[in-house]
């Protein structure tokens, strides 16, 4: 199958995401408008203590109206390889830095209209070593046993995407220990 990009046009580019409209030509002749979320992309990982925990941050997402429980987690900075993102990012939002970090696939956050496509990451051998939070943010660093994660995504309280997508990834990993 063959999509062709007739036009693309920038309608917005902030500070998060840029949105492009794309007017395709499907192989079967019609053309559509669609409209497209461009993000640089991310990592989200899995910290897991000597405890056998997993380090979760709770903060508030605007969009949502909530603060939501998720694993620590963030956008790739230009020319930045994603290995560095996360182990900037995991200092950032838990204060603990990885001793070991390993890759466990990635996915796409929403590709029905997001090129964002997310790195993920088990993390351990942690030890503190904070650096500053990003401006706007403001975490709440908490930590949960395997038993208490799949009671969280049983009942609901966990329903952040890239959360339950890495936990799936790794879920012969940190609930076997």
């Amino acid at each position: 199958m063959t999509f062709k990009v007739m036009e693309s046009r920038q309608l917005l580019d902030g500070k998060a995401v840029r949105v492009w409209l794309d007017k395709v030509q499907y192989p079967d002749g019609r053309v559509a408008a669609i409209e497209v979320v461009r993000h640089p992309g991310a990592v989200c990982i899995l910290p897991i203590d000597e405890e056998g925990k997993i380090w979760f941050v709770r903060q508030y997402r605007h969009p949502t109206g909530e603060a939501l429980l998720e694993l620590p987690a963030g956008t790739l900075e230009p020319d930045e390889p994603p290995e560095e993102t996360a182990r900037r990012e995991i200092r950032e939002e838990i204060g603990m830095a990885a001793g070991s970090l390993r890759p466990l696939g990635g996915f796409y956050a929403a590709p029905g209209y997001s090129s964002e496509y997310l790195y993920a990451y088990r993390a351990e051998e942690l030890s503190p070593a904070p650096l500053p939070q990003d401006e706007g943010e403001m975490i709440d660093v908490e930590r949960y046993s395997p038993e208490e994660v799949i009671s969280l995504v049983a009942t609901g309280r966990l329903v952040d995407g890239k959360s339950l997508a890495v936990l799936l990834l790794a879920k012969d990993q940190w609930n076997h220990r």
